[in-house]
């Protein structure tokens, strides 16, 4: 697998003007895939149908949410786990932290050990600019 980077110029975070700036390398996305192209997929290498593919993944995308909401993490083994993560203000006193101090939340997502594989080995190539 081969990933296309391109550079980029990019100034220091939080500095007026941009302060120092320098390249970085940056990838470039080839193409979007979606369920569709997912489901062909599986569909070649398995036994099962477009239709009962799309159903489990269309069931998956239905289901997260509600067990995420309900402060469960979602493990889907190879594929990795997702949870929800928050931040807040920081207060002197225990008793002063309440729901109110949460300042935003997210959904964190950490690869399974065949997703992280797939990092080591990738190869870079630089596109022409």
């Amino acid at each position: 697998m081969t990933i296309k980077f391109k550079v980029t110029e990019k100034g220091q975070p939080g500095v007026i003007g941009g302060g120092t700036k320098s390249f970085y390398a940056t990838s470039i996305k080839s193409g979007d895939t979606g369920i569709e192209e997912i489901t062909e997929s599986i569909e070649k290498i398995s036994t099962v149908s477009g239709a009962d593919i799309r159903a489990v993944l269309y069931a998956l995308i239905d289901t997260i949410p509600t067990m995420l909401a309900d402060g469960k993490s979602v493990k889907l083994g190879e594929i990795g786990n997702f949870r929800i993560s928050i931040s807040s203000e920081g207060k002197e006193k225990m008793e002063d932290v309440n729901a109110g101090c949460i300042k935003k939340s997210k959904i964190i997502f950490t690869p399974g050990k065949k997703l992280k594989t797939t990092l080591s080995n990738l190869k870079f190539s630089k596109a022409a600019q």
